[in-house]
């Protein structure tokens, strides 16, 4: 059963795999929905996929890692549904293609590009959205808000053989610190920021591991409760329950999500 999220507002990046899913999900759950993405082509997909009207599904298409357009996404949901009173920050990316590896082979592309894509983009949608929910007044729930951070079992959890991207790790890691942080500053304004760290997830950005016969033997062993690559329902599942009331008093959280890979060696 999913957690009501009636009256709610949810701000939330990215239009595929994971985020696709939890946009899904709250919007059977009765939320308003407003999703920015990179590519407005993503935005269109989405839409047309759930036929939501725009009195209950708002798209804003930009680059995230561009203060601009995080402030645009929080005025554009502010402006529409009157308050943000969720934000999950999903959007992402691998950077395989830009140089990510294990330092000693990282190119300085491919430390800043997913730094960027990653946390930096997270930051400054939290900031956008932080802004708007300080200054609107507590729910009926008697809080401001909640936010969501995307991070990654990896960052706590590495495995070598496979997943030696290092920049990508460090960057996920910042995201498990800026949560901590973020979470203990604003619980005395009512507002909670905690983290879900999934383990390998079957979505667009993995397809690389989907397509890999090693890959797949791997996660049999170290995602054991799934036998293979987790389903993203699964991980928007665990997200909405955290942005939800059943999970008030929870913040400064980090959850995985993960099928058994930190336990299973």
């Amino acid at each position: 059963m999913l957690p009501s999220l009636q009256g709610k507002t949810l701000l939330l990046s990215g239009a595929t795999g994971i985020a696709a899913c939890a946009v899904r999900l709250a919007l059977e759950a009765g939320a308003r929905v407003c999703v920015v993405s990179l590519r407005q082509e993503d935005c269109d997909t989405l839409r047309q996929d759930l036929q939501a009207g725009e009195d209950r599904l708002l798209t804003v298409a930009g680059d995230l890692s561009e203060a601009a357009t995080a402030d645009r996404a929080a005025t554009t949901c502010s402006e529409a549904f009157g308050r943000i009173d969720l934000l999950f920050n999903v959007a992402g990316l691998s950077g395989r293609r830009f140089g990510d590896g294990p330092v000693h082979e990282c190119t300085d592309e491919g430390f800043d590009e997913t730094v960027r894509g990653n946390l930096r983009t997270l930051f400054l949608l939290s900031r956008a959205t932080l802004r708007q929910m300080l200054a609107q007044a507590p729910g009926d729930d008697g809080m401001r808000g909640a936010i969501l951070h995307m991070a990654t079992v990896t960052a706590y959890s590495p495995q070598r053989d496979f997943f030696a991207t290092h920049a990508y790790a460090a960057a996920k890691g910042g995201v498990i610190g800026l949560t901590r942080a973020m979470a203990s500053y604003y619980a005395p304004h009512k507002i909670r920021v905690n983290a879900i760290a999934p383990g390998l997830v079957r979505t667009p950005m993995s397809l690389r591991a989907q397509s890999n016969q090693a890959i797949q033997e791997l996660m049999r062993r170290k995602q054991p409760l799934a036998e293979s690559m987790i389903d993203a329902d699964d991980v928007a599942r665990t997200a909405l329950f955290l942005l939800g009331d059943s999970a008030r008093m929870v913040t400064g959280a980090g959850l995985g999500v993960d099928a058994g890979w930190t336990v299973s060696g």
